[in-house]
Parts: structure tokens; sequence; C-alpha cells
């Protein structure tokens, strides 16, 4: 069970600037591009773009089942780091090192509360059996994702 203050990050380096890094991740409009669970978000509220307060609809989907949240900025500090607290249970973040000719891209995350029942059961009805295990292979496939479109990109 996850509970309140579990925490697990995983990391990539990546060649280019953090400046040009976090530009990139907090675009929320592409995390679909990235994520494994999700499918798209967009801006809410006549927000447009990552400022703290800012809020976007996350649509998901895992199999057969689809949800949404409504996470809300709760950090959008360019360059050095981009978190959002989603349902006021879980809050994400991305830090951007320099990290010699490039950056060194952090996602972590970290439980606000322990994990309600709801969550855990429908976990096992998709069949998420070690929720930490899963979080944490889904950082390394996000973070490789950003990597090859940051890195393909031409150099703006």
């Amino acid at each position: 069970m996850m509970q309140k203050g579990t925490r697990r990050e995983a990391a990539v380096h990546v060649a280019a600037s953090p400046q040009r890094v976090y530009d990139v991740v907090s675009d929320v409009t592409r995390m679909g591009e990235w994520s494994p669970e999700t499918v798209r978000c967009e801006w809410l509220d006549g927000a447009s773009g990552p400022v703290v307060g800012a809020r976007f609809k996350g649509s998901n989907q895992r199999g057969l089942a689809r949800w949404s949240t409504r996470p809300h900025v709760v950090t959008a500090d360019p360059g050095v780091e981009f978190a959002f607290v989603v349902d006021d249970l879980t809050k994400w973040s991305y830090r951007f090192e320099v990290d010699g000719d490039g950056c060194r891209l952090v996602e972590s995350f970290e439980m606000l509360e322990d994990l309600p029942l709801k969550f855990r059961i429908a976990d096992r009805a998709m069949g998420i059996r070690d929720r930490t295990a899963d979080l944490e292979r889904a950082m390394g496939e996000t973070l490789q994702r950003v990597k090859l479109a940051v890195e393909a990109a031409p150099t703006p």
C-alpha cells in the first residue's frame, strides 16, 4: 500500500538545456506524448501555460479503464522545477539540473495522503499488483519519451 510520504524518482540525461527541457515538459498539452497512462491534458479556467495555481484536466486510460483528473500547478520555476498536485493526494515534480552538456531531468512523485481504498481496488481491477513499482516503470518510460522528443527536435 502506498502511504503518505511514499516518494520515488527516476532520472535521465537529456542533451538540451534545462530551460528547453522545462519548456517541453511544462507544456501539459503534450503530456499524452510521454505518459503511458495520460491520453491528453488541457488547461482549464482560461489558463494557457504553467503558472502556480493554474489547473488542467488530465484524461487517462489504462486498458478499458478511463478516468480524468484536475491537477493544479504548485511550482512553475522555468528551467528549475515544474510540479503539480493531483486530487490533493499525489504531488508530481519535474526537476531540471545542469548536467555537463545538457540537463538531468528528474521526475518524482510523493504521496501526500495514504492511497484510498477505492484507488487500491481500481488498481487491482486494472491488474496492478504493486502501484509503486508500476509508477517507477511509468516514470522511466515517460522520461525516455521526453528525451527522444527533445533530442529529435531542431534546436531553436
